[in-house]
């Protein structure tokens, strides 16, 4: 590789912090360059025009949608207590300083809601990521977006990425599967749902996200941690064979069926032109028609750990029939009616679509069209498949009900590509329900064994015969990447929580049990939490699956506490669970409730841990929070090119504001403060005598 293409390349990672070509189906398209890649590709243009998913006339305009740059897209986090203000800020200061603009000769249009995101939640303008980065004028709408976005109350990510965890209907008991989460946006999403009701710190179900990319897993982690929730677990696995886990419940192990997964499987990603505009040149059919198989896999992978009664959401950013329709009719198939194509079409009002289709044909690469199976020669069915086809039995294909999948075309509401399916499952998959899952004796048939006929041997495999067949010893568990630090939950007796519990004076119902630790030797530095739900998983499941990362800090070690009774400390990211407590020494909570009759004032509760000493009280804000709570309370604070922090309003020559001098100190006292950074709850990678917590390099634009 010459030096040219290197430096091309590293500046690509460096810039959104993963390789040239990978390209991340969840991030807005805040951006493009590439200047250099012509938008045409003939051969795309012939396919789809051909397969008539595009309504008929609006052809061109689907095309000059494609070309066009991807509008930035925000969302803001839905659970958290300052949402409301959040969005008044946005409204009533950025939204209106920015519109009206012209930048680079483009007028910067309003900001409007996304008609079907509900609440006022999610918002599209047309800025650019090249403009928001570049332009004087946007630089504190810019700097607020970042800082937001790392504290975790702003995501950016791409409308239609939003679609899929919301026709999920998540509820707060329901136990739910991501399997191919990374990045993290629409995992972020499942778990703000989680935690609707925010007078429920430990709802009862939990999200296990799962990624085949070790490090991928850990862009996972940051977008979860952000969140601050104890009812997450990052896992690292091929989605398509993921383990079967286990629920001890009431003194028996039961199989662990999901109530929701979102299956949002890998895809050749025609949808994403607007933002991956790489994908004009390297367009071909030969992509899904390589795809499909893994697709399936994970799809039936999927469904065959989804609850009764539960739903399941398969979707791409491909708009290719091969990854989307071809599919969700093999599924069905292969069901024999176990599972359902759900009616979502007034789920999200104001969302513009298509109906599935129920006729394709499938095209080589070199423009070669097949109707049929039965067309296709013998030298191609290594690449082309049955499944890739439609069903050819009229009444069976009506009964999939295939129209009831929905296709996002860009130009209907200034979007990308996307392709979503839902699906409930009415009964057990039928290879899980013809026969019991074990028996202890083989029925005989004239004195022998009926195993011994051919046809039922491989059937008897999963039934563990004790007469006949001997299960051969389980296979060590091969783990990938890197080696994480144990999770360790703390014991009824462990000396460590006493002086916690009576420093804290937590009730005795508190439930210490789901507490644990990342090391099975020294001192413990830090401590974790994770709900009743995800404990059971994870003492049940250890040598099953391999774990990236799981609860949210509670105590971090801070031996200056040794003098007051208890040398561990309240950790931010739990402070609103944990408000009440009012100790004289050492770690406390500070809690600012809304004054209803001040309306200049923040309208939500704040909550912050604290330390107060002798003589003085200071609060461990993480610095990726200090603007936002400065910005709460009234004090605009960015930074100039050179770095230099600046207040919104008018300043002194010392770069500080005259009506907010206090407000200004405190700022530079919080940015004295030390910090401490952690990757993904490592015990080795941490530093306990720093004030400040989670810490990680997120997403920026």
């Amino acid at each position: 590789m010459g030096r040219k293409n290197r430096n091309r390349q590293r500046a690509q990672q460096d810039r959104d912090g993963r390789p040239e070509g990978k390209r991340n189906r969840d991030d807005a398209g805040w951006g493009a360059g590439y200047s250099e890649i012509i938008k045409e590709n003939k051969l795309f243009e012939h396919y789809y025009t051909e397969l008539k998913i595009v309504p008929e006339g609006e052809f061109e305009e689907f095309m000059e949608a494609m070309r066009e740059p991807l509008p930035a897209t925000i969302r803001i986090t839905g659970y958290k207590s300052h949402a409301k203000e959040i969005l008044h800020t946005l409204k009533e200061k950025y939204f209106k300083e920015v519109q009206d603009l012209e930048v680079d000769g483009q007028k910067i249009e309003a900001p409007q809601p996304l008609s079907w995101y509900p609440d006022e939640l999610a918002w599209h303008t047309n800025l650019s990521r090249k403009i928001l980065r570049k332009s004087p004028l946007l630089e504190k709408f810019h700097q607020f977006l970042v800082s937001e976005t790392e504290s975790g109350n702003i995501s950016r990510q791409e409308a239609v990425s939003m679609i899929p965890p919301l026709l999920l209907k998540i509820e707060p008991q329901h136990k739910i599967l991501d399997m191919c989460a990374a990045p993290g946006s629409k995992t972020a999403q499942l778990i703000e749902m989680l935690h609707s009701d925010m007078d429920v710190p430990f709802p009862e179900g939990f999200v296990i996200a799962n990624d085949v990319d070790n490090k991928r897993c850990y862009l996972l982690v940051h977008q979860a941690k952000r969140l601050n929730s104890p009812c997450i677990m990052v896992v690292n696995h091929d989605a398509s064979s993921i383990p079967r886990l286990h629920l001890e419940q009431d003194g028996k192990k039961d199989v662990l069926f999901y109530d929701r997964i979102l299956c949002d499987v890998p895809c050749s990603g025609d949808g994403t032109m607007r933002k991956n505009i790489d994908v004009w040149k390297k367009w071909t059919t030969s992509n899904s028609l390589h795809l499909h198989g893994l697709q399936t896999r994970i799809a039936v992978r999927g469904v065959e750990q989804l609850a009764v009664g539960g739903r399941m959401v398969y979707s791409t950013c491909s708009l290719n029939p091969i990854e989307d329709e071809a599919v969700i009719a093999a599924l069905l198939e292969k069901s024999e009616g176990a599972l359902e194509l759900a009616d979502a079409s007034a789920d999200l009002p104001g969302l513009k679509y298509m109906p599935g289709i129920t006729s394709w044909k499938v095209m080589t690469k070199e423009g070669q069209w097949f109707s049929d199976w039965s067309e296709v020669p013998t030298s191609r069915h290594t690449q082309i498949r049955p499944t890739m086809f439609p069903p050819t039995d009229p009444e069976k294909l009506a009964n999939m009900k295939l129209e009831r999948c929905m296709r996002i075309l860009p130009h209907h509401q200034n979007t990308g590509g996307f392709f979503v399916a839902v699906l409930v499952k009415k009964a057990p998959m039928p290879w899980n329900r013809r026969y019991p899952k074990s028996i202890e004796v083989c029925p005989l048939m004239d004195g022998m064994c009926y195993c011994s006929f051919s046809s039922v041997t491989v059937l008897h495999i999963d039934m563990k015969c004790s007469v006949c067949y001997s299960p051969p010893p389980p296979k060590k568990m091969k783990l990938f990447g890197f080696k994480e630090d144990p999770f360790v939950f703390l014991t009824e007796d462990d000396p460590i929580f006493p002086p916690i519990q009576a420093f804290y004076n937590l009730s005795p119902d508190f439930p210490k049990l789901n507490v644990l630790t990342r090391t099975h030797e020294g001192k413990k530095r830090h401590l974790y939490m994770v709900s009743k739900e995800l404990r059971n998983v994870l003492l049940n499941n250890s040598e099953r699956m391999k774990v990236i990362n799981t609860g949210v800090k509670v105590w971090s070690r801070n031996t200056d506490g040794e003098q007051f009774g208890c040398a561990f400390r309240l950790a931010q990211e739990v402070g609103h669970m944990l408000f009440s407590l009012s100790p004289e020494m050492g770690s406390i909570v500070l809690r600012y409730l809304p004054d209803p009759q001040d309306l200049d004032a923040p309208q939500c509760p704040i909550d912050l841990c604290g330390w107060r000493g002798k003589t003085s009280i200071r609060a461990f804000v993480p610095r990726n929070e200090r603007l936002h709570y400065l910005r709460m309370v009234g004090v605009e604070v960015f930074r100039d090119k050179q770095g230099k922090r600046k207040d919104g309003s008018t300043e002194t020559q010392e770069g500080s504001t005259k009506d907010a001098a206090g407000l200004s100190q405190e700022a530079d006292l919080l940015e004295q403060e030390g910090e401490e950074t952690e990757q993904t709850g490592s015990e080795s990678n941490t530093n306990d005598t720093e004030p400040v917590s989670s810490s990680c390099d997120g997403p920026t634009s």
